[in-house]
C-alpha cells in the first residue's frame, strides 16, 4: 500500500495523514470549494477538488472519490468518520473498483448499521439486551400493547440511525402517539427509513463503549472502555478512558461481550461496541459503530496503540501484532470536543471567522484540529473545531491538565464549548464521578454560566481600571523635581 485517499476533511483527515506519513505512505486529500485552503489539503501529497461546498455535491459523491483514487493511482481509501464511513454501498463500490477500503466488509457495516438487524445477528451470542421488541413497528395499537408490557418509561428509537435522531423518551401512555409520530418523521428525514422500535428506557444510564480491533485472520482484541456519558442532545461532548465506575471484573465481561459482537458479524478493522450501564452495573448492548470513533485518542493514550496505524495494517491483511495479554491500562485520558456552539444559547451553532486561534501545548496535552486563524467555520458540516485531549498518571492529573489546557486555548470570533468544558471539569459531580447521561439536564444552567462570565468580566474590568489608575499616578509624579535638560544647558 503506497498511497491512500482520505475521503474526509478537517481534523480527522489530518490525523489519518500524519500516521500514513509516519508509515511511509503517500496521501491524497479530497476537498470541497470551501475547504480549498484547509490544513489537511496543504498537508497531503496530492489534492483533488470534489465540487461545491454542500456535502451532497462533494464528500458524499461516491463516484467522485473513486475517480480521485484512480486519477492519483491510489491503492486504498480511508473514510475517517461520518460522511461515507458507514456506508456499505460505498465500501462495496471501493472493492469493485480494485481498491482497498480501510474498514470492515460491507456485510458488517450493513448488519451493524441497522439496530434491529444487529439484534437479530446477536440473538444466539448471549449478549445482554435492553428489554423490548426486536421488530420495526408503525402500528400505534401494537406500540401501546408493547409499551404497557415493558412498562414506562420507554424509548422509541430509529432502526436505521444514530446520533439521537429519531429517538424519543415516553414517560406515559398518553404521550405515546405524538412521540411515535415525531420519531418516525425524524427518522424518515434523517435516514430515509421511518422504521422504529421500542425498548425499556434505562433511567440513569452511563454510556460505556469498548474499542475492538479485528484482523483478517480471525484475531480479535479489545482495548478497554471509554466513558461517553457527558452528552447534549444525545450526542457526546466529553469522553474519558478508563471509566471511573468500571471494575476489573466488569471490564473483563464487557470486553468479552464486545469481542462476541465483532465475531457475530465477521468484523475486520477498528470498531466500537457501545453499551448502556445501569445503576446496578448491568450492561446492555446499544449498537456497534463500524468505523474509527471521534474519541479514539483517549484509547490511544491509555493503551499506547495508534489505532489508525492498526487500521492500515489490518487493511494490508497483516496479522495483529498485539495480543490481549500485551495490553494494560496506563494512566487516564480525557477528551473535550471543541464545537463552534454557544453553550449559553442551548448549544446553538456559532458560525463566523476565527479571528484569534491559539492552541494549548505541553506534556500530556494533545489537540487534534483542522483549522487555522483567519479561517471561517462553514455552515455545511459538523461544527467541531477540534478535539482537546489530556493524559495524566491518574484521573486527577488528567482533569488538572484539562483545566489548564482550556484556560490556555484562545478562540475569538465564534462561541465554543470551551466554556462548557470549564464548567464541567470543575463541577463536583464530574470530579467525583457521580454522573450519568443526564448531566447536562441535571446540572448545567446557561444562566449560571452567563453569571460566571459576567463576574469574570467585572473582575477583569476592575483590575484593568486599577492598573490604569496606578499607571496614570506614576506618569503624573516626576522622578526628580529638577530638569536634567536644564542642567545640561547651564
Amino acid at each position: 500500500m503506497k498511497k491512500i485517499v482520505i475521503a474526509n476533511r478537517g481534523e480527522i483527515a489530518l490525523r489519518i495523514m500524519k500516521t500514513a506519513k509516519k508509515m511511509g505512505i503517500k496521501t491524497v486529500a479530497v476537498y470541497s470549494d470551501v475547504d480549498r485552503a484547509s490544513p489537511h489539503v496543504k498537508f497531503a501529497d496530492e489534492a483533488i477538488l470534489l465540487g461545491p461546498a454542500p456535502s451532497a455535491q462533494s464528500y458524499l459523491v461516491m463516484q467522485k472519490i473513486i475517480d480521485a483514487a484512480k486519477q492519483t493511482a491510489a491503492d486504498a481509501i480511508h473514510p475517517g468518520y461520518g460522511f461515507l464511513s458507514e456506508n456499505a454501498v460505498f465500501a462495496k463500490m471501493v472493492a469493485e473498483n480494485g481498491l482497498v477500503f480501510i474498514g470492515p466488509k460491507p456485510h458488517a457495516i450493513e448488519v451493524m448499521g441497522n439496530k434491529l438487524a444487529a439484534k437479530e445477528t446477536l440473538r444466539s451470542y448471549d449478549i445482554p439486551m435492553v428489554p423490548g421488541i426486536d421488530d420495526a413497528i408503525t402500528d400505534l395499537k401494537l406500540a401501546k400493547k408493547i409499551a404497557t408490557e415493558i412498562g414506562f418509561p420507554i424509548l422509541i428509537k430509529a432502526s436505521a440511525g444514530g446520533g439521537g435522531k429519531g429517538m424519543r423518551i415516553v414517560e406515559k401512555i398518553e404521550d405515546l402517539e405524538e412521540q411515535m409520530n415525531r420519531a418516525i418523521s425524524e427518522a424518515k428525514a434523517a435516514f430515509g427509513d421511518g422504521s422504529v422500535f421500542i425498548e425499556k428506557y434505562v433511567s440513569s444510564p452511563r454510556h460505556i463503549e469498548i474499542q475492538v480491533l479485528a484482523d483478517t485472520h480471525g484475531n480479535i482484541i479489545h482495548l478497554f472502555e471509554r466513558e461517553c456519558s457527558i452528552q447534549r442532545r444525545h450526542q457526546k461532548v466529553v469522553e474519558e478512558a478508563p471509566s471511573i465506575v468500571v471494575t476489573p471484573e466488569l471490564r473483563l465481561a464487557m470486553g468479552a461481550a464486545a469481542i462476541k459482537v465483532a465475531k457475530a458479524c465477521n468484523y475486520e478493522g477498528a470498531g466500537t461496541v457501545e453499551f448502556l450501564l445501569d445503576e446496578e452495573k448491568n450492561f446492555f448492548f446499544l449498537e456497534m459503530n463500524t468505523r474509527l470513533q471521534v474519541e479514539h485518542p483517549v484509547t490511544e493514550f491509555i493503551s499506547g496503540v495508534d489505532l489508525v496505524e492498526q487500521q492500515i495494517k489490518i487493511a494490508k491483511r497483516e496479522v495483529l501484532s498485539i495480543k490481549q495479554s500485551d495490553l494494560e491500562i496506563k494512566g487516564h485520558s480525557l477528551e473535550l470536543r471543541v464545537y463552534a456552539e454557544d453553550p449559553q444559547e442551548n448549544f446553538m451553532p456559532s458560525i463566523g471567522t476565527l479571528e484569534k486561534y491559539k492552541v494549548p501545548s505541553g506534556e500530556g496535552i494533545r489537540v487534534d484540529d483542522g483549522f487555522e486563524v483567519g479561517m471561517k467555520i462553514p455552515i455545511y458540516y459538523d461544527p467541531m473545531i477540534a478535539k482537546l485531549i489530556t493524559f495524566g498518571k491518574d484521573r486527577a492529573e488528567a482533569i488538572y491538565l484539562m483545566r489548564e489546557a482550556i484556560a490556555n486555548y484562545h478562540i475569538e470570533g465564534v462561541a465554543t464549548t470551551l466554556a462548557f468544558g470549564q464548567f464541567l471539569f470543575e463541577h463536583e459531580a464530574f470530579v467525583s464521578g457521580n454522573f450519568d447521561t443526564h448531566f447536562v439536564k441535571k446540572y448545567y444552567n446557561p444562566k449560571q454560566l452567563k453569571e460566571q462570565f459576567y463576574e469574570e468580566e467585572n473582575i477583569a474590568a476592575l483590575m484593568g481600571l486599577k492598573l490604569y489608575l496606578e499607571h496614570q499616578k506614576a506618569v503624573k509624579k516626576p522622578a526628580k523635581m529638577a530638569s536634567n535638560w536644564k542642567k545640561s544647558r547651564m
